[in-house]
């Protein structure tokens, strides 16, 4: 099996439960590049790779940030913590630059057996101060991932000034061949769910008219995104919500999250 490059169009999901009620819905949208295909998705002046375009991805925006290649990035990163992806399949989940201007406030490198299941993330997370942290998403060995599993991870990356540098993540996947869903919910160092996020949607084959019809569609992704960020930013003040000035960034910027049989 070889996935093939998809455009991922979703509704993006945030609730925050305490100490003041804010949600917000949007739509958006993704692609989802096979990494060995980078160099064959290019649609002339719609979308480029490592050259301006329309739309355009470049190397340098993920992994090391260095331009190199990213699925070698991938394989050490999984090889610290025992994984062997040298059979399986990754393809990297993020928003694309638009007429050169992008933010990813997380990504996802999702690996899957040749068989089409998937058997590993990265949720590679960037904050608003030019900082990564990447959180390395495992089930117990020779296992998939599947909805119904939680896989939990301490948090270490300073991401809202509006909440703790503590606590724990639970992430859920359910990859399928037309949708995607993505589940973050944040639980509190007191054990409360405080947060709850999702990304879900459907796929499509990324062609040059499915990314015109998405642009039109959502002008200005990218943009839209760190406005909103900032918006509700605005709203959380207003709603007297503490501001937490961000600390120093932890040395380490890789963490594991494994599987944990809590309920949600």
């Amino acid at each position: 099996m070889e996935l093939s490059p998809q455009l991922f169009m979703a509704k993006v999901m945030h609730k925050r439960f305490f100490p003041r009620v804010n949600g917000f819905t949007y739509n958006v949208y993704y692609m989802v590049l096979p990494l060995t295909q980078l160099d064959e998705c290019n649609h002339g002046l719609i979308f480029g790779v490592d050259r301006p375009a329309l739309f355009s991805f470049y190397r340098k925006d993920h992994g090391a940030r260095d331009g190199g290649d990213l699925r070698q990035w991938a394989a050490r990163l999984f090889a610290q913590h025992g994984v062997d992806i040298a059979d399986k399949i990754v393809s990297l989940v993020a928003m694309p630059r638009i007429m050169g201007f992008v933010f990813n406030p997380v990504s996802f490198w999702m690996v899957h057996h040749p068989n089409g299941k998937l058997c590993a993330v990265i949720a590679e997370v960037n904050n608003t101060f030019g900082e990564t942290h990447s959180y390395v998403c495992l089930p117990p060995e020779g296992d998939v991932i599947d909805q119904d599993m939680i896989l939990r991870g301490e948090k270490l990356f300073h991401v809202s000034p509006f909440l703790e540098r503590s606590g724990d993540y639970a992430f859920r996947f359910a990859s399928g061949a037309r949708q995607l869903g993505i589940w973050i919910d944040y639980f509190h160092a007191n054990g409360e769910k405080q947060l709850a996020t999702s990304l879900i949607g459907d796929l499509r084959p990324l062609t040059a008219a499915a990314l015109l019809e998405a642009f039109i569609t959502i002008p200005f992704v990218t943009i839209k995104t760190v406005l909103l960020i900032h918006w509700q930013a605005v709203k959380l003040v207003w709603k007297r919500i503490r501001y937490i000035n961000k600390p120093p960034q932890l040395p380490e910027q890789t963490s594991r999250a494994g599987s944990k049989l809590t309920n949600l």
